[in-house]
Order: structure tokens, then C-alpha cells, then sequence
């Protein structure tokens, strides 16, 4: 048994966890990953300042969106007819918000 346990030993630590050698590899590709995203978006040209009426209007959409994706989740999961209903009134509203 030890010498199965001592073939997942790290070569670099005391560390007898199978998946020690992993975690290196795994994390160099995630930072490879974050550095071409970084590059991605500075590639993709320089970003246009928004005022501070189209960022409060940007917001409020995507707390729109995000609470539209939430009722119909909600609408999903519901069994009550009276529930459902309300959660539709809700739907509906949100939409109409969104729509104008």
C-alpha cells in the first residue's frame, strides 16, 4: 500500500494528495485562458465611455433582464394556478419595461 500511495507523492512537497501534480498544469492553463481573454478585449478596440445616463439606463436593463430570467425560472417551477398567475402579471410588467 505505501508504494502505491508513494507513486501520487509531489515531486516538489511533502504532499501525498493524488491530484497534486494537477493543480500546476491546471493552473497555468487558466491563466493562459485570462491572458488571451485580456488580449481578446484589447483587440477588440477602445471601449466608448458611456455617460452617466446611458450607464444608469444600462443598469437598470440588465437588473430588467436578470429579474425577467428569475420569473421565468419561478414560472418553471410553479404548480399553483394563483402563483402562476401573479408570476406572469410580473412577467408581463417586466416585459413592458423592458420593451420601452
Amino acid at each position: 500500500m505505501a508504494d502505491y500511495i508513494e507513486q501520487f507523492a509531489c515531486a516538489g512537497c511533502e504532499s501525498r494528495f493524488y491530484n497534486c501534480p494537477m493543480s500546476k498544469g491546471w493552473e497555468s492553463k487558466s491563466v493562459e485562458s485570462q491572458m488571451d481573454a485580456a488580449e481578446e478585449r484589447r483587440a477588440a478596440g477602445p471601449k466608448v465611455e458611456l455617460t452617466s445616463g446611458q450607464k444608469k439606463k444600462k443598469q437598470e436593463r440588465e437588473g430588467l433582464l436578470l429579474a425577467r430570467a428569475n420569473l421565468l425560472h419561478q414560472l418553471e417551477a410553479a404548480t399553483n394556478e394563483r402563483y402562476r398567475q401573479t408570476l406572469q402579471r410580473a412577467l408581463d410588467d417586466l416585459e413592458r419595461k423592458l420593451g420601452g
